[in-house]
């Protein structure tokens, strides 16, 4: 059975912390990572009954997307709601995970999982995010020292290329210098010219890592003056991002899309509506899933004849439809918790396959709780809409 460090190690490795936005509040909220783990719970929310849910179903962890600590506190006393359900998991040794916009931006993620549903191909990043920084570093390394040097830089973290390691490249050439007085020469002799053989040695590394790379390189060179050039990679774009665009098998009215989308997500009590022209021919779909209505000028100028969210606002749904006439974007609003629901369902899938072997007592579940806030919804009855 995995410890629970093993399966946030996972879980992170699919969703980097290190790219959830800085307002967010991801990680461990609560638990042991040296503790057993032969159940996970999954759930959009970390509410009383997700709690409960979790402890009676004999869960060590209960994995939510949303935080259950997102603004700052000073007290998780057990006389404070959400202090009572973090003491109500300690005591039943339930321990408490969040991935929340690290797991929207990530691909596979939360949008990913909403597309899916939708029936979209051809996926790609709404709002891309730029692949993390690198820097190239070159030096000049004698002969006998190059594979000792690579791997250093190498274990300090360079030489990273996807799920490839200790990358570089290497080519031979000759290397010349005078040392100069007060010079401490590890080849040659002070005011006489050297002709070394050398290796010109390349490798990238993160560019947070740069000072440490130079710290390092420094320390295992031989020579007391490394020579080296430092290049900044361009920035690219990533396959990550909040949202994503897809096609829809075959196109069809924004009315059929609309009942669609209601049939294909998970059932509220806010169900789906629509903002536009329900004779609207709609093929290209932008989705994002929860509060995506930041987003509405991106999928516009990615060409969406329709986006799919949640949580719009009236102005801004209003400008959407109508501002740009036959050209006009459609919107489809569903509720929060729908829009990101079937995101547990593919984290379900990699835990279970990861840990869940042959023989392995180890069990994901999702949540049956539907937590989405909103549990009545009566449409007008003179409404013609529909």
């Amino acid at each position: 059975m995995p410890q629970l460090r093993d399966v946030i190690n996972a879980l992170e490795s699919w969703f980097d912390p290190s790219r959830a936005e800085q307002w967010d509040a991801v990680g461990l909220v609560c638990g042991d990572p040296a503790e057993t783990v032969t159940k996970v719970l999954l759930a959009v929310d970390a509410v009383p009954a997700t709690v409960e849910e979790a402890i009676s179903s004999g869960a060590q962890l209960l994995v939510t997307h949303h935080p259950l600590l997102l603004k700052g506190v000073h007290s998780v006393a057990a006389n404070d709601p959400k202090g009572a359900m973090v003491h109500r998991m300690i005591r039943s040794s339930v321990a408490h995970f969040v991935a929340h916009t690290n797991a929207d931006i990530a691909r596979p993620g939360v949008s990913d999982a909403l597309a899916e549903v939708v029936g979209l191909h051809s996926l790609r990043p709404l709002d891309p995010i730029p692949t993390p920084p690198l820097d190239k570093l070159v030096t000049f390394v004698p002969l006998e020292a190059v594979d000792s040097v690579a791997e250093a830089l190498c274990a300090a973290g360079a030489g990273r290329l996807g799920n490839y390691e200790h990358c570089t490249f290497v080519t031979t050439g000759e290397g010349t210098f005078r040392p100069l007085a007060g010079a401490e020469p590890a080849v040659g002799e002070v005011g006489q010219l050297s002709r070394v053989a050398e290796v010109r040695l390349e490798v990238v590394a993160p560019r947070h890592l740069r000072e440490t790379m130079i710290a390092v390189l420094r320390a295992h060179h031989p020579y007391e003056e490394p020579a080296f050039d430092l290049f900044e990679h361009a920035d690219q774009r990533s396959d990550c991002g909040i949202g994503r665009l897809g096609e829809l098998p075959a196109p069809m009215t924004l009315r059929d899309f609309t009942a669609w989308c209601a049939q294909r997500l998970p059932a509220t009590s806010w169900g789906v509506r629509a903002a536009g022209d329900p004779e609207k021919v709609v093929r290209s779909v932008a989705v994002c899933g929860g509060a995506g209505g930041s987003l509405i000028e991106a999928a516009r100028r990615v060409g969406a004849d329709a986006y799919v969210t949640s949580d719009l606002r009236h102005h801004i749904a209003a400008e959407a439809v109508t501002e740009r006439g036959s050209t006009a974007m459609a919107l489809v609003d569903a509720a929060h918790w729908a829009t990101e629901s079937p995101w547990l369902q593919v984290v379900a899938r990699r835990l279970q396959a990861t840990f869940g072997g042959d023989g392995s007592a180890f069990t994901v579940a999702v949540s049956a709780q539907v937590t989405d806030p909103w549990t009545l919804h009566y449409p007008s009855p003179l409404s013609t809409q529909g």
